[in-house]
C-alpha cells in the first residue's frame, strides 16, 4: 500500500474545506487543528471549524477575513490560499475520500499514542478510554455513495423486486415461513433469541449453527460463557444423535460419524471460538473475523452466545452499552455480508409467562429497537417434562410479528424439532374457534 504524503495532503483538505461544503460537513467532527503541521493551515482550520459549528455552513472568504484580527492570521490566510496554485484541483471522489480517511486515521492514532505515553508518565492510565480513542480513530468512515434516488431509479426497485433473494433456511418451517425463507444469506440483519436463564438459548443457537453448517456452509460460533470443548461436545451430540452422556464411551463411533458428516456436507465448517465474558468488543470480534477471512476461510454466518456478554467502551448506562453493542454487532453483518444470530436475557417480568413481549427484554430496549428479528423462548407448566419448548415472534421486519410454535426438545442430544402433532392440533383448534366466531357474527 502506497504511503500518503500527509504534509502535502493538509493543503488538499484545506482547499476542499474552503470550497466544498459537503466535504467540510463530512470531516468537521474530525477536523482537529492539532492534526496539521503547517501553522498557517492550523490557524485557518480553527476559524473554519468554529464557524461551521456555530452556523452549520461553510464560511465564505469574506466571513473568514472578518476573523483575521492579527497580522499573523492575515498572512496565514494569504499563504494558504496562494498554496492552492501549486496543485491540480480535479479529484477522483473515491480517491479523495480514501486519502482523507487515511489522513485522519493516522493523525488520530498518532496523537492518541502521545496521550497514552503522557498518561503513563503521569502514572494514570484509563485503558477503557484509551481503547475508545483508538476505536474512534480506526472507525472513521467517509461515505461517498449518495444513496438511492427512488423516483429516478425506479427500474432498480423493479429489478430488486424480481430478484430471487437468497436465504439460509433454519430448517424449522414455521420460522422460515415467518421470516421469508430463512436467514438473509447476504447479511444486513441480526436475529435474536430471547429467553430467561437456563431456558435453552444456547441449545437454540447450537441447533441453528448445525442447521446452517449442514447446508455446506461455514459458521463461526462465538462463545462468551461456555468453554470451547463443552460447546463442541454439545454440537457433536446434536450432529451424531449420540446422547451427551454417552459421548465418552462411544468416542470411536463419534469420530467416524463426524468424518462422514464432513464428507457428506461439502466440507462444512463450525468454528467455535471462546472469549472470556465482557472482555471483547464487536471491533475485537471484527478483527478476529478478518483474520479468518485472510486465512482463506469464507464465513457464511456468525452465531454469538450471547450479545449481552460482549463489551463496549461506549455508553454510560446499561441501556446505552447494550444498544451500542447490538448496533455494532449488526454492522458486522454488513461488513462480512453474513447473517448474525445471537441471544439475550429476559428480565424478571418475562419469567414464567406465556409469549413474553418486547417489554420483557433484559437490560436495554435499545436491543429491541436495533434487532431485525426477535424470537421469544419459554415453557409453560409441565412443558419441560413433556419435552416441549415454545418459540414465539416478538419482532419481525420481514413478516408478521406475532404467532408461536411448539418445539420438541430432546435433552439427551440437545436436538430441537418442530412439534408437528401439537402444532397441527393448535392450528385446527384455532380454525374451529374462528369459524365458530364467524357463525355467531
Amino acid at each position: 500500500m502506497q504511503k500518503l504524503d500527509l504534509d502535502f495532503f493538509e493543503n488538499v483538505i484545506m482547499y476542499k474545506s474552503l470550497t466544498d461544503e459537503t466535504y467540510l460537513a463530512s470531516i468537521v467532527d474530525y477536523l482537529n487543528p492539532q492534526f496539521f503541521k503547517n501553522t498557517d493551515i492550523k490557524n485557518i482550520v480553527t476559524i473554519i471549524k468554529d464557524f461551521y459549528n456555530r452556523r452549520g455552513v461553510k464560511p465564505t472568504p469574506t466571513e473568514i477575513k472578518s476573523y483575521l484580527i492579527t497580522e499573523e492570521l492575515k498572512n496565514s490566510f494569504k499563504k494558504v490560499v496562494t498554496s492552492f496554485d501549486s496543485f491540480d484541483k480535479n479529484f477522483n471522489a473515491d480517491e479523495l475520500a480514501s486519502n482523507t480517511e487515511t489522513f485522519f486515521k493516522e493523525k488520530a492514532v498518532y496523537y492518541t499514542m502521545l496521550e497514552v505515553v503522557d498518561d503513563i508518565n503521569k502514572g494514570s492510565v484509563d485503558t477503557s478510554q484509551v481503547l475508545h480513542k483508538f476505536e474512534k480513530a480506526c472507525n472513521l468512515s467517509l461515505t461517498t455513495n449518495i444513496g438511492l434516488d427512488l423516483l429516478e431509479n425506479a427500474d432498480l426497485i423493479v429489478e430488486d423486486l424480481n430478484k430471487v433473494e437468497n436465504f439460509i433456511p433454519s430448517k424449522w418451517k414455521w420460522l422460515d415461513d415467518k421470516i421469508g425463507g430463512g436467514f438473509l444469506e447476504n447479511g444486513r440483519a441480526i436475529y435474536i433469541f430471547a429467553g430467561e436463564t437456563n431456558i435453552g438459548k444456547s441449545i437454540f443457537l447450537g441447533n441453528i449453527a448445525v442447521s446452517i453448517a449442514s447446508q455446506g456452509k461455514t459458521v463461526l460460533l462465538v462463545s462468551l460463557e461456555m468453554p470451547e470443548m463443552i460447546y463442541a461436545k454439545r454440537i457433536c451430540t446434536n450432529i451424531t444423535k449420540i446422547p451427551y452422556s454417552h459421548l465418552k464411551s462411544e468416542s470411536s463411533t463419534l469420530y467416524q460419524q463426524l468424518k462422514e458428516y464432513k464428507d457428506n456436507t461439502n466440507n462444512a465448517k463450525i468454528i467455535i471460538k471462546e472469549f472470556p465474558p465482557s472482555t471483547i468488543t464487536p471491533n475485537h470480534l471484527k478483527a478476529f473475523m478478518k483474520k479468518l477471512v485472510n486465512q482463506g476461510i469464507k464465513l457464511d454466518a456468525l452465531v454469538v452466545d450471547y450479545v449481552n456478554l460482549l463489551h463496549t467502551t461506549l455508553g454510560n448506562t446499561t441501556y446505552e452499552r447494550v444498544k451500542y453493542i447490538t448496533e455494532q454487532l449488526r454492522a458486522l453483518s454488513y461488513v462480512f455480508n453474513i447473517p448474525v444470530i445471537s441471544a439475550t436475557q429476559l428480565n424478571r417480568q418475562g419469567y414464567e409467562i406465556s409469549d413474553p413481549g418486547l417489554n420483557t427484554l433484559s437490560e436495554s430496549m435499545g436491543l429491541g429497537f436495533t434487532a431485525d428479528v426477535i424470537l421469544s423462548i419459554w415453557q409453560e407448566d409441565a412443558d419441560k417434562e413433556l419435552g416441549v419448548i415454545k418459540m414465539g415472534m416478538m419482532k419481525n421486519r420481514f413478516g408478521a410479528n406475532f404467532g408461536s410454535v411448539n418445539m420438541r426438545i430432546d435433552y439427551s442430544t440437545l436436538t430441537l424439532t418442530e412439534d408437528e402433532i401439537n402444532n397441527e392440533t393448535e392450528a385446527s383448534t384455532s380454525s374451529i374457534s374462528t369459524l365458530s366466531n364467524l357463525s355467531l357474527a
